[in-house]
């Protein structure tokens, strides 16, 4: 396969393993699922971020369809963008278009909603969950047998959208960055450094631009999840949403109920966290795609 298609998958795993904890956290505060308390008597204290990481299996909840999916959709993302950025005319290794830049990486975006859909649908379902045996693999295994492929897919739409767009973002930020800090005089630390700092603010920029979109996503796909009875969850998570699958609200709905019920403020509910974590993971996801390509190509 293609240089850019492993550098993709490589760098796409990596940053799952990174960022994974902070993304736990942000899914968390996104679906208003409360962390695990401690001791039920005590009232709400900065303790509560604390206990979202309850033991030491909740660090990686929800963290392997992410590393399996995400370094499959970091390859499409990847593909696509090289491809379509060389059919609009412009060059990967140097372009000059940033609309272009855009385009192609929406397009990316796009492409990759195939994998991305369903490893977010798990991801998020098992991350919200607070009980140790919903794990992963129990929720694509108890979707698939209960709902089938469409079950997967459920909320793909609001997620196609802010791939898209987020993507989109994340390719024209970093080519702009990269053209604003980098010098073809740096010395091999300067640019490395330089990579770091301009895949960190491509992450800032991006997730500022789909937040409320990704909030709405999250909440579209666990929705039946933060109900009392399915905090619980004393009935396999997903055959418990059987029951409910015909009071299951639309993306609009969602978001106007959101709206309704906690303000416009809800709609960036974990953005501190999240821009934490985005600033980490493109810097360590840029790095590596950056190195595996050179190391890759120059074989």
């Amino acid at each position: 396969m293609s240089a850019d298609f492993w550098a993709g998958y490589i760098s796409g795993a990596a940053g799952i393993i990174i960022g994974n904890p902070l993304d736990l956290v942000k899914t968390r505060l996104q679906a208003g699922t409360p962390a695990p308390v401690i001791d039920s008597t005590a009232t709400p204290s900065p303790q509560g971020f604390k206990n979202h990481f309850d033991r030491a299996g909740t660090l990686v909840r929800g963290a392997t369809a992410p590393i399996l999916g995400y370094g499959a959709l970091n390859a499409i993302l990847f593909v696509t963008y090289n491809r379509t950025l060389t059919l609009l005319g412009d060059s990967p290794a140097l372009p000059t278009n940033l609309f272009k830049v855009w385009c192609a990486g929406a397009a990316g975006g796009l492409a990759s909603f195939v994998i991305s859909a369903p490893t977010e649908l798990i991801k998020c379902r098992a991350q919200v969950s607070t009980t140790s045996s919903i794990t992963s693999w129990s929720v694509a295994r108890d979707t698939w047998r209960h709902e089938g492929i469409r079950g997967l897919y459920y909320g793909g739409g609001i997620t196609s959208v802010r791939d898209a767009v987020g993507y989109g973002f994340s390719f024209w930020s970093y080519e702009w960055s990269k053209r604003a800090l980098t010098s073809p005089q740096d010395t091999d630390t300067q640019a490395a450094m330089k990579v770091l700092l301009c895949g960190g603010m491509a992450g800032v920029v991006t997730w500022a631009s789909i937040f409320p979109l990704d909030v709405i996503k999250t909440r579209v796909q666990t929705q039946h999840q933060n109900t009392p009875v399915l905090r619980h969850e004393q009935s396999p998570l997903v055959h418990s949403n059987v029951n409910t699958h015909n009071n299951r609200l639309s993306t609009f709905q969602i978001a106007s109920q959101a709206y309704k019920n906690e303000g416009a403020t809800v709609f960036f509910r974990g953005l501190g966290i999240c821009s934490i974590r985005a600033f980490v993971v493109n810097a360590v996801q840029w790095a590596v795609y950056e190195w595996m390509m050179r190391m890759l190509q120059a074989r």
